[in-house]
């Protein structure tokens, strides 16, 4: 939810792609669905999270270790399964988390550029999308502490 990684890309999540001294996970291209490497800014409360996990799981290669064999990750299904045990059922999807970051990060008025940058979307006009190799990373690691801000927010206001 908080970085806008396809839940693909979130399970085979191996803990040497994390640099949390510059607050930044590097997704390797062959994990990767238009196979480009892409560079994740991670938030406060992303690293929080990680640095939590790691205590559970920093021993194996996997972020999210699968349950009968830690060399493979979790299943497909086990993102959605948690939503669903957690009373989500038909309200929210892993996927969906993807969808939502978009819809808030523009209705904020964030570049477009950005955004798409961050879903690792390769830009359709492909003259531009071959000449345009901008990071842009300081916007998007302000850009997604904004959005982990956001949340904590609505977190807040829930009740949370």
């Amino acid at each position: 939810m908080l970085t806008g990684v396809r839940t693909i890309e979130l399970r085979g999540a191996e803990w040497p792609e994390f640099d949390f001294d510059n607050a930044l996970w590097t997704i390797p291209k062959e994990r990767m669905k238009k196979r480009r490497q892409h560079l994740v800014p991670l938030s406060q409360q992303v690293i929080a999270i990680l640095r939590e996990l790691q205590i559970l799981t920093g021993q194996f290669s996997l972020v999210f270790p699968g349950r009968n064999d830690v060399n493979k990750p979790i299943s497909e299904a086990t993102i959605n399964k948690v939503l669903k045990i957690l009373g989500y059922k038909g309200k929210a999807t892993g996927h969906g988390f993807r969808h939502t970051m978009s819809t808030i990060l523009h209705e904020q008025g964030f570049n477009t550029a950005w955004i798409e940058m961050q879903l690792a979307h390769v830009d359709k006009y492909s003259i531009r999308g071959t000449y345009n190799h901008a990071q842009y990373l300081e916007n998007r690691s302000e850009m997604m502490q904004w959005y982990a801000d956001h949340i904590d927010s609505l977190l807040s206001y829930s009740g949370q």
